[in-house]
């Protein structure tokens, strides 16, 4: 009785035949992330094709677990906002998101993950102290840039002019 063969193993067999597969990148070597203590998880490959195809994998995440990694940006990513009130709108927003998907029915027999409430109040505190700081910063440095600009426009000091005078130059 003669072996069958399926057309894809004819496939692959021939292709092993004609040496479409030898020296491929990565023969012979270990899988990179496989007995990796630092990259012991299931879901490796699927890091790594997100990683190499540049992949944005926010949209995966489920409703509750996206707002919590929106909360924990948070004050840091509001310092764009210009105005107390756009600041105040951003969080209230994300508050009423948070609600809206408590409301959301649960799904089997675990518990729901929910994304925390943010204090409007507190973060707005924070976000005035970190925008304080940021201006004190760029005036620093703008002061800095301006008498480093002042020492240019001012010439050479009286001892360098002396050293130049002295030394013929």
């Amino acid at each position: 009785m003669e072996n069958w063969e399926s057309p894809v193993e004819r496939a692959i067999r021939e292709a092993q035949e004609r040496g479409e597969f030898d020296n491929l990148p990565g023969t012979g070597k270990p899988l990179r992330s496989l007995g990796d203590p630092e990259r012991d998880d299931p879901d490796w490959w699927v890091r790594q094709l997100a990683e190499r195809e540049h992949l944005d994998l926010s949209g995966a995440l489920s409703p509750p677990l996206a707002l919590r990694k929106e909360a924990a940006t948070f004050p840091g990513s509001l310092l764009d906002l210009r105005t107390e009130a756009s600041v105040r709108a951003v969080l209230e927003d994300y508050n009423h998101r948070v609600k809206t998907d408590r409301l959301r029915p649960g799904v089997g027999s675990t518990f729901p993950i929910w994304a925390p409430l943010v204090d409007v109040d507190d973060l707005v505190e924070q976000w005035r102290t970190l925008r304080e700081e940021q201006a004190a910063q760029r005036a620093a440095a703008a002061g800095n840039a301006t008498t480093s600009a002042a020492r240019d426009r001012q010439g050479p000091s009286w001892l360098t002019r002396l050293v130049r005078r002295l030394s013929g130059a």
